[in-house]
C-alpha cells in the first residue's frame, strides 16, 4: 500500500513539473516569441527564461536552489558553462546561476520536445554529434555568440548517464571550444539534481538542489594539445567534488 501510495505522489510530481514547464511558457509566449526572433533581444528572452520560468519550475517545485561560489562571475565577460548531467532542471539550475546571459550547446534532438522544443532550436546552438559539418558548425556559432557578450554552456558527458554511473567520461567539444576562444572554463557541480527529479520515473521529491561553482580555469595559454589535459583536470575536479560532498 506504501508502495502504491509513493508511486501516486511521484506521478503526480512529474504531472506537477511538465505543467510547470509548460504554463509560463503559453502565459509569456508573445514576449518570448519577440525576444526571440532577434539574436540583439537575446539577454531579454535570457532574463525572462531565468525569471519567469526556471525559477518558478524550481520553486514549484519545492526544490530549493542553494549556490555556493568559489569564484564570482563577471558582468560582461563570457565563459563557458560546464556542468554534470543528470537531470532535466540542470537546466533550470544552470539559469539560476549565472546571472550572464549564455546560450546552451545541445543536441538536437531537443527540438522536437512539444513547445519547448520551438524556442529551443531558435536561442541554443544545436548540433548533431554525427555529423561533422554540425560539430565544425557550432564553433562558427558560438564565435558569433561570444562576440555579442554571451557565454556557453555545455554539458560535457554529452547526455544523462546511467543511474548507477556518478560522472561519465567527458566529450571534448566545450574544452576545444573554450581553448579555442580563449574563454575561461567554470567548472560547476550538482549535486542533487538525481535526487530530485532523475530519469527514472517513480523516483524524485522536494528538497535541496545544490550547486557549487568552482575556481574558473584560464585558457588564455593553452593550445589545442591541451584540450586532453583540461578535459581531465575539469572532470577530476568535479567528480571529487561529488564523491566528497554529493
Amino acid at each position: 500500500m506504501l508502495k502504491v501510495v509513493r508511486q501516486t505522489g511521484q506521478t503526480l510530481y512529474r504531472i506537477w513539473f511538465h505543467i510547470l514547464v509548460a504554463v509560463p511558457i503559453l502565459i509569456f509566449f508573445p514576449f518570448l516569441v519577440l525576444f526571440a526572433s532577434r539574436e540583439k533581444w537575446y539577454p531579454q528572452f535570457f532574463w525572462m527564461a531565468r525569471n519567469l520560468w526556471a525559477k518558478p519550475i524550481l520553486y514549484g517545485m519545492f526544490c530549493w536552489p542553494s549556490v555556493t561560489y568559489e569564484q564570482q562571475l563577471v558582468k560582461g565577460s563570457s565563459y563557458m558553462l560546464v556542468a554534470n548531467h543528470t537531470s532535466m532542471i540542470d537546466i533550470m539550475l544552470m539559469l539560476v546561476v549565472s546571472r550572464n546571459p549564455f546560450v546552451f550547446v545541445g543536441k538536437k534532438e531537443l527540438k522536437n520536445i512539444p513547445l519547448f522544443g520551438f524556442f529551443y532550436k531558435r536561442v541554443c546552438i544545436m548540433v548533431d554529434r554525427e555529423d561533422t559539418r554540425s560539430r565544425t558548425g557550432v564553433y562558427i556559432r558560438a564565435q558569433k555568440r561570444l562576440q555579442q557578450g554571451s557565454s556557453i554552456c555545455i554539458f560535457p558527458e554529452g547526455g544523462v548517464p546511467e543511474e548507477q554511473v556518478v560522472l561519465d567520461n567527458f566529450k571534448d567539444g566545450a574544452f576545444k571550444m573554450a581553448i579555442a576562444h580563449k574563454i575561461a572554463v567554470v567548472p560547476m557541480t550538482f549535486y542533487d539534481n538525481k535526487k530530485r527529479f532523475s530519469f527514472t520515473f517513480f523516483s524524485g521529491g522536494p528538497g535541496n538542489c545544490r550547486a557549487k561553482v568552482h575556481r574558473f580555469v584560464k585558457t588564455d595559454l593553452l593550445k589545442s594539445e591541451d584540450t586532453s589535459s583540461l578535459r581531465n583536470s575539469i572532470r577530476e575536479t568535479i567528480l571529487n567534488d561529488l564523491i566528497n560532498n554529493g
